[in-house]
């Protein structure tokens, strides 16, 4: 057993490109990852009415292959997925099969794991491959820890990768190398696969402002105080033009809306800066926002964890610099 396959999603949604979806692109960075430290050959693979259109955009640095599933059905039906992923592992014989946490591949890729025997991780952080097979990080005890998973015996091991844990390799500029995959049309009979049939979609409100997109986050943890605190680090945010984020804690005290929550339970981010204040840096939380690319961060507790991760840290009060920014930014110096 060698080798990874990635599972593209192929329904309609949030998009990098036209036709694909931005997970995508990160499901192909853990692939090449994986590839790169032993696992194997990357694959991917495209299931789905009219999926040859996009082998093209899915031709990034490090894909050897792309494995294209027609289907007669027009939409995304869980049940020919599974079939179709099925037979693609019992003729490639991949050790990982790489798809997104996601509403998709929930419908199908635990069922598919537990019929062919295969290992099984949802919701995944992190993956390596090591001299002893596939490691696996994920939370555990309602997030309050990281879990680290091997899967001793399975062949083929199934993982679920949160939406946004991942670098993407298209945002460092596609495929480099000007080599091409090959492509391969792989032709099976799905007919008595479609058990279900899609009556309609709707999409899952996002809310007032997707914080994964955002280029610059200003988070605020518990050291903020009281809710009646925030209005401040709301001003100020919108002093700097930055989007305004959370902790878990906020959430819980019904101070700050669940769609700004940084964190395993919330939204994974990787802005170009994260400025952090107030924010102990609990496990849970630094597993969401790690990927930064720039980190500050200030607390009054020289020992708080977000300082591990900070790229650069000030111990202080957090109104002190939040003061002293407001005047620098209102004075316009």
């Amino acid at each position: 057993m060698s080798g990874v396959l990635v599972c593209a999603e192929t329904r309609s949604g949030d998009r990098s490109e036209p036709g694909r979806r931005a997970i995508d692109f990160e499901l192909i960075a853990a692939g090449r990852a994986l590839s790169e430290q032993g696992a194997g050959p990357l694959a991917v693979a495209l299931i789905g009415a009219g999926a040859e259109a996009h082998a093209e955009q899915l031709d990034v640095d490090g894909v050897e292959q792309i494995l294209v599933v027609p289907t007669a059905l027009e939409h995304f039906e869980a049940h020919v997925t599974q079939a179709a992923l099925q037979a693609l592992i019992e003729q490639h014989c991949p050790a990982v099969v790489l798809a997104a946490h996601t509403v998709d591949s929930l419908s199908f890729a635990p069922a598919l794991a537990a019929r062919g025997g295969h290992g099984f991780a949802s919701d995944v952080l992190a993956a390596t491959w090591q001299e002893d097979g596939l490691h696996a990080e994920r939370g555990a005890f309602a997030e309050r820890l990281i879990a680290e998973l091997d899967f001793p015996g399975k062949q083929t091991v199934v993982l679920l990768l949160r939406t946004g844990a991942f670098a993407s390799p298209h945002d460092s500029g596609g495929r480099p190398d000007g080599q091409r995959a090959s492509v391969t049309r792989v032709e099976l009979d799905l007919d008595a696969a479609a058990r279900s049939e899609r009556v309609e979609l709707r999409e899952a409100p996002v809310g007032d402002v997707d914080i994964a997109k955002a280029d610059f986050l200003l988070a605020i943890g518990r050291g903020v105080g009281s809710a009646e605190k925030l209005a401040q680090i709301e001003r100020l945010a919108e002093l700097m033009g930055a989007t305004l984020a959370v902790s878990g804690p906020l959430v819980e005290a019904g101070w700050g809306a669940r769609t700004r929550k940084v964190g395993q339970s919330g939204r994974t981010v990787a802005p170009r800066v994260y400025l952090a204040l107030g924010i102990s840096g609990a496990a849970q939380h630094l597993a969401g926002m790690s990927r930064s690319r720039t980190i500050v961060a200030v607390n009054s507790d020289p020992d708080a964890r977000i300082f591990d991760v900070a790229h650069y840290g000030a111990v202080a009060d957090l109104f002190e610099v939040a003061d002293a920014l407001e005047r620098q930014l209102g004075n316009g110096d």
